[in-house]
Parts: C-alpha cells; sequence; structure tokens
C-alpha cells in the first residue's frame, strides 16, 4: 500500500515531471483466425480484433480517470501476419487487403495504432513472409494505424542478410510511396535484431507465438521524473546518482503495476508484463537526453555520452524489476531522435552523428530509432546501417532495431516533422562512402560463438 507522503510524492511526478503510463497494449492471438479463404480470414480477424479488445480505450480511459494517472496510449498487438496469413495469401495485394481490416479494426476499437504486420525471418524467408516483406511499402502507405516489424536476425541464428539486403530497399520503397507526408510511414516500419515477443511498444510490437489467446502489457515512462532526480545529485558521487535513479525507476515502475494489474482484472485478461522502458516525448523536459545532461554531459555526444547512457539503462532496470512481478519488452532507455528534444538539439548542433548514435545502441534498448537522413541515402546504405545495427544486438545478446527515414526530397539539415508523440527530426548525415558490394553477397552471416550455449 501506498502511504500519504508517497500519494503525494506520485501526484508531483505526474503534474510537474510528466509521469505517465505510456502504453497499455493488448496483445491478442490471430492463430485462430487462419483460413484459407482470404474473405473468411479477413472476416475472422477483424471479428476476433473488436470482440476482444473491443472494451480497451473505455478501460483505460476508466482507469486514468479514477486513479489520476495519465495513460497515453491504448494500443493492440497480435501475431506476426505472415504466419496468419499464409495459408490465404498469394499475392502482395492479398497481404495488404489484411492490413487494410487491421487499420479498420484499430479505428472501430479506438487504438492509436495496431502492431503486427510482421514477419520473423531471422534464418530463412518462407514465400508468404516473402509475400509480406514486399507488400509493407503498400500497406504503410494505405493504412494509417498499422505499425509493421520485420526481424532479420538472432544471437542464435545469425544474421539472415538477404533479408537485409531486402529491407534496405523495403525502407527506401516506404519512404517514396509516402513522400507527400515526410515519408511517414517509414515511422511505422522497425527492422529487429533478437526481437522480443511480449514488447508493447510501437512501431515493433507483435505478439508472439509463445504468448497465450490474450495479454495485457504495459509500458510505462518518466524522462523527467528522472530527470529530476537526477538535478538533485549535482556534485555527488556515482552511487548517490546511482541509488536515486534505482529508486526512481522504482517509484515509476510500481504506477505501471498497478495500471496493469487494474487493466488485466477489468478486461478479464492475463497481465503479462511490465516495460521499463524510459520514452521519451516532444514535450519539453521529457527527455532521456536531459537526464544524461543533467549527469554532467555539456550536450549529447560529447566523449562519457556512451557511459552514462550505460549508467542509466542498468540503473533503471535494477529499481524497476523489484517492483513488478513480471519484467519484459525492451526495458530501459529509449533514443528517438525525432521524439526527444534534447536528441533533437544535440543533433541540430552537431555533437551528435550517427555514429555516436551508432555506439549508444551498444548499451541502450532498442538502437537507430527515428532518424531522418537525407532522401538520396542509397538502399545498400541503408542495407549496411541495418547490418551494423544488427550484429551489435546478435554479438551482444540484446534487442536491436533501425527506425530510419529516409526523407524524400530533403537533404541534410532539412527538418522533417510528423506530428504528435513522433516529433520532428533534423535530418543527419550519413558516411558517404559504399557497402554495396558487401551487402549484395548472399546468404547469412552466421551466429557468433556466444550462441553456442545449451
Amino acid at each position: 500500500m501506498l502511504n500519504m507522503p508517497e500519494v503525494l510524492e506520485t501526484n508531483t511526478m505526474i503534474d510537474r515531471d510528466l509521469l505517465d503510463v505510456r502504453t497499455i497494449t493488448m496483445g491478442l492471438s490471430l492463430l485462430g483466425c487462419i483460413d484459407s479463404d482470404k474473405t473468411k480470414l479477413n472476416r475472422n480477424i477483424y471479428e476476433l480484433i473488436c470482440r476482444r479488445a473491443g472494451k480497451l480505450v473505455e478501460t483505460g480511459e476508466a482507469i486514468s480517470r479514477e486513479y489520476g494517472i495519465p495513460i497515453v496510449n491504448k494500443r493492440v498487438s497480435v501475431t506476426p501476419i505472415a504466419l496468419i496469413g499464409g495459408a490465404a495469401c498469394r499475392t502482395t495485394e492479398d497481404f495488404v487487403q489484411i492490413a487494410e481490416t487491421l487499420d479498420r479494426a484499430a479505428k472501430e476499437i479506438g487504438v492509436n495504432f495496431i502492431g503486427g504486420y510482421s514477419a520473423l525471418v531471422a534464418k530463412g524467408m518462407t514465400d508468404a513472409e516473402r509475400l509480406l516483406i514486399d507488400s509493407i511499402p503498400e500497406a504503410l502507405a494505405r493504412t494509417e494505424r498499422v505499425c509493421s516489424s520485420v526481424n532479420v536476425g538472432s544471437t542464435r541464428t545469425g544474421l539472415n542478410m538477404d533479408a537485409v539486403r531486402r529491407m534496405g530497399q523495403v525502407v527506401k520503397e516506404t519512404a517514396e510511396r509516402t513522400a507527400d507526408n515526410g515519408s511517414l510511414g517509414c515511422a511505422k516500419l522497425v527492422i529487429f535484431c533478437n526481437a522480443p515477443d511480449d514488447n508493447p511498444f510501437m512501431a515493433g510490437a507483435f505478439h508472439g507465438v509463445t504468448e497465450g489467446d490474450a495479454v495485457i502489457h504495459v509500458g510505462v515512462s518518466g524522462p523527467g521524473v528522472v530527470r529530476a532526480a537526477v538535478q538533485q545529485t549535482k556534485g555527488q558521487s556515482f552511487e548517490v546518482l546511482c541509488e536515486t535513479i534505482k529508486k526512481t525507476a522504482f517509484k515509476i515502475t510500481r504506477v505501471g503495476q498497478l495500471v496493469a494489474k487494474e487493466a488485466s482484472r477489468r478486461l478479464d485478461t492475463p497481465f503479462g508484463i511490465i516495460d521499463l522502458s524510459l520514452a521519451p516525448t516532444p514535450a519539453a523536459g521529457d527527455s532521456v537526453a536531459d537526464i544524461l545532461e543533467g549527469m554532467g554531459l555539456e550536450s549529447v555526444g560529447a566523449p562519457g555520452t556512451t557511459a552514462a547512457l550505460a549508467l542509466l539503462n542498468d540503473q533503471v532496470k535494477k529499481g524497476g524489476v523489484m517492483a513488478s512481478s513480471y519484467v519484459g519488452g525492451l526495458s530501459g532507455a529509449f533514443i528517438p531522435v525525432s521524439e526527444d528534444q534534447g536528441m533533437i538539439r544535440a543533433a541540430e548542433r552537431g555533437a551528435l552523428t550517427l555514429e555516436k548514435l551508432e555506439a549508444m545502441t551498444c548499451v541502450c534498448s532498442v538502437g537507430l530509432d527515428m532518424i531522418a537522413v537525407p532522401g538520396d541515402t542509397s538502399a545498400e546504405t541503408i542495407s549496411g546501417i541495418i547490418a551494423d545495427e544488427a550484429a551489435i544486438g546478435m554479438i551482444n545478446q540484446k534487442t536491436t532495431a533501425v527506425r530510419l527515414i529516409p526523407a524524400a526530397g530533403k537533404k541534410v539539415g532539412d527538418e522533417v516533422e510528423f506530428g504528435g508523440l513522433l516529433g520532428h527530426a533534423p535530418v543527419i548525415a550519413v558516411n558517404p562512402y559504399s557497402c554495396a558490394d558487401f551487402v549484395k553477397r548472399e546468404g547469412r552471416i552466421p551466429a557468433s560463438i556466444h550462441s553456442f550455449k545449451n
């Protein structure tokens, strides 16, 4: 039970420091929807989502009102569609029709995003997975709320470089198909290594095949709360800094645990996990970059940035894991450039480069996230960036991902506006030297020696 000082402290975190529950995500298995008839398949998908998740938004809003805790997003994730559509889909258009069904269901129940237009191709691709990947640009151009992800590697299997090469092309095609909207489609497309089955955050969420029929996952946030706490440790030791972050992460996670258990009860759906990730927003003060600068960096990107991020990520996990019965997803600190005002400032002043961001991904939760690059960046270069990031995940046995926006018609120094939680991003430079001959090689990069653990 919370005592009165803790209640007052929580109210302060909400009112002053922008504490919120970033998302309640209901994961739904669509395995029971599989049918060889396309019409029946789409009907089954639509009806199941509307039946099982029809009260998700209403429930989230009720909990938010009653407890005074902002719950920003209500979302749904589904079984990777490449698995669900394989029996019925013979063309890319068949898969796009499923994307449109997902979009229609998302609008009907009122969620802001639905994730799971996905394929898991870490070791190879089936015909259905190849069709789904080929359909992604059109699917994201014709839908508003559908998010897509492709897992191209893992520590156990290595990197599927055929998939990496194709995803560079898909990112470019998606940017071109949505060029009239700031290449927004790319903001809804994530390429993973070691993708988790229980991630509640978009655009990478899908309902893994290890999950049950339905589950409730909650993603907490709170960069503003951690920033305020870190500011109180100026000039003090690393021990004090670490203890402060741990205690703060514990308090943030307890709020998420409360919301998760209550949503689970009201929706009669099992509680899955709490994702401890610090997820920034474009709002002033709600920034992971501000936390790092509060530790003593003049700017994110300065020497010491990777060490500061490693410290933050580790202490958030240490503090949060004691506050929830089940922790999963990504958990740690996100560094999406367009969604974090501090990251935007650092990129604009030239302190934060693509190479420094890549170094930071070695110790953060995800990877190269919401980064705008010039529209003329080649597909091969994008594939090379994906390969680099996936290699970090494979070798370090962690989740990594890439969400790049090669903004059509934009060059270095321009800005791309996405709006809402997606924010805006300065277009940053990409290394001009080619990796084309490397990424054109066929096959897989073998799993690292670290994979041999049985």
